[in-house]
């Protein structure tokens, strides 16, 4: 079955294209041109991962995205005519995945779907839960727990902190922890790695200002834990 694409997009000639190019590629897209809209349809179930532009009538893109992170874990390639490193920055913190910037190529846009839709669903490695004082994540259910709390993850998120946590005090360079997000080379700005653990450290430590579950490594990277590194 192929899989279910929302399309969210209020200039019709770029929705258009859009639909076009994910359908030629397999993809079933149902689409919408309002933030408020794309919101129901999301709730409705059976959509597999949306690309949303930022600049909407009713609810705009980043509060879409905001919404839609808190109840759903499907992919979101955030799309804009904005490139300002602001925007990006407040897309990938409030959960996207990805973020595609206007004008694009269409065939640019169906790699970045097939991509986040096969790190998606990808099956997790096996084995034993990690536990880290207050922290177990397992990888089997895909879960983080804090204090018994199930912590609500994005798919990245969830996999640079097991990626980090099964190496303990293992240094990963920002381009080590993409590529292995992409499961491939990565050839964005390895920035967004600094984006995805700010926000886990607001979900996993008790004091995000002061790190003590994921370290920075200045000039190199990030570990889980450790005493020889600056957080």
């Amino acid at each position: 079955m192929a899989e279910k694409i929302l399309v969210v997009e209020d200039e019709q000639s770029i929705r258009t294209i859009v639909e076009y190019a994910l359908r030629d590629a397999g993809f079933e897209v149902v689409s919408a041109a309002r933030g408020d809209d794309a919101l129901t349809m999301v709730d409705d179930g059976g959509i597999d991962l949306v690309v949303l532009d930022i600049m909407l009538p009713g609810v705009d893109g980043l509060e879409v995205c905001k919404r839609v992170r808190a109840d759903h874990t499907m992919p979101i390639i955030m799309l804009s005519a904005r490139s300002e490193e602001l925007d990006k920055v407040l897309g990938l913190e409030l959960g996207a995945d990805d973020y595609v910037t206007k004008p694009f190529s269409p065939r640019e846009l169906v790699s970045r779907v097939k991509a986040n839709l096969r790190r998606a669903g990808l099956e997790p490695e096996r084995g034993a839960p990690i536990t880290a004082g207050a922290l177990e994540i397992d990888a089997a259910a895909r879960t983080v727990h804090r204090d018994g709390e199930e912590v609500p993850l994005t798919y990245s998120e969830f996999e640079i902190l097991h990626k980090l946590a099964s190496s303990p005090r293992r240094v990963f360079t920002r381009e080590e922890l993409m590529n292995h997000l992409w499961k491939g080379p990565f050839f964005g700005d390895l920035r967004s790695v600094d984006v995805h653990v700010r926000h886990l450290r607001q979900k996993i430590e008790e004091e995000p200002s002061e790190p003590v579950l994921i370290r920075t490594v200045r000039g190199v990277g990030y570990s889980f834990g450790g005493e020889d590194s600056a957080g």
